[in-house]
């Protein structure tokens, strides 16, 4: 590991085929949050926008959890009584990386769920692209038994990934749930068994790096912020993000792949991916 990689404490980093496998390292508290853990993993994500061992990003935890949410003790009680601003900076070191980096990341990214999720980890969670989990993964929103709101931006990615009742029924009971019931409930993409978790996951990792990369993005932010728009509204913004991202990626692949399936009819439409390198 060189000097200039920012990670390799609270969070360390593997690179295999193009893909970072970005793992959360707290294992004893069971990869609960910290202010340290936040200020690595913001520092963790600026590099790997540049680092072209990074495809794809999958983020999952070391030892039997993904992320028990934020430190209680490092969030709460040591800020509990400080001034204001101590408080709005902690808060805010929290949300650069789980949602205001991560949810337009330039990047996919996965969510590879190898354990406990409680409380403040559903924003990262919901933050990646998608989610994969171990089909006895727990997922918990256990803030009422503590008397303080699931916050973090956790009440608004709930209520906008699982719906109003099941939302509500979760916050408001604080009642666990495995990963085939978050399945059911679209917190997560799918359950799968244990066994077979990193292989799926490598599965959708090959297939995201498979497409044209600009589009990709502009795919992943014009979905994800269209969500909010009138119909008008969105469809000038999609079409403004078309023609941005063919004129940022050249609009090579999207040639190569029409000449292809227009021209050369080697494509069945819907079923396979324009491959440059097996023209």
């Amino acid at each position: 590991m060189s000097n200039q990689e920012p990670w390799g404490k609270t969070v360390l980093v593997d690179f295999s085929d193009d893909i970072a496998w970005v793992t959360l390292n707290r294992p004893d508290k069971r990869n609960c949050m910290s202010p340290e853990l936040n200020r690595e993993m913001l520092a963790t994500l600026d590099a790997l926008e540049t680092d072209d061992r990074c495809k794809v990003v999958v983020l999952t935890g070391a030892g039997e959890s993904w992320s028990a949410g934020m430190d209680l003790k490092e969030y709460f009680r040591e800020v509990d009584g400080a001034p204001p601003i101590v408080q709005y900076r902690t808060r805010r070191a929290s949300g650069d990386w789980q949602w205001r980096k991560l949810r337009f990341y330039v990047k996919p990214t996965i969510a590879m769920v190898n354990g406990w999720v409680f409380g403040g980890a559903f924003t990262p969670l919901v933050a990646c692209d998608f989610a994969i989990a171990a089909e006895d993964a727990q997922f918990g929103l256990s803030e009422i038994n503590w008397g303080i709101l699931p916050g973090g931006n956790v009440t608004k990615v709930v209520m906008d990934t699982m719906g109003h009742r099941d939302g509500l029924y979760y916050i408001m009971t604080g009642e666990t749930f495995d990963a085939v019931k978050a399945a059911q409930m679209k917190l997560i993409n799918e359950a799968v068994p244990r066994a077979q978790l990193k292989q799926r996951v490598t599965e959708l990792a090959k297939t995201l790096m498979g497409k044209d990369a600009v589009t990709l993005h502009a795919a992943k932010e014009v979905a994800k912020r269209v969500m909010s728009m009138d119909w008008d509204t969105a469809n000038d913004y999609i079409y403004a993000k078309v023609d941005e991202a063919i004129f940022q990626s050249g609009g090579h692949f999207r040639k190569g792949a029409m000449k292809a399936f227009l021209d050369d009819k080697k494509l069945k439409p819907g079923l396979q991916t324009y491959d440059p390198e097996n023209k």
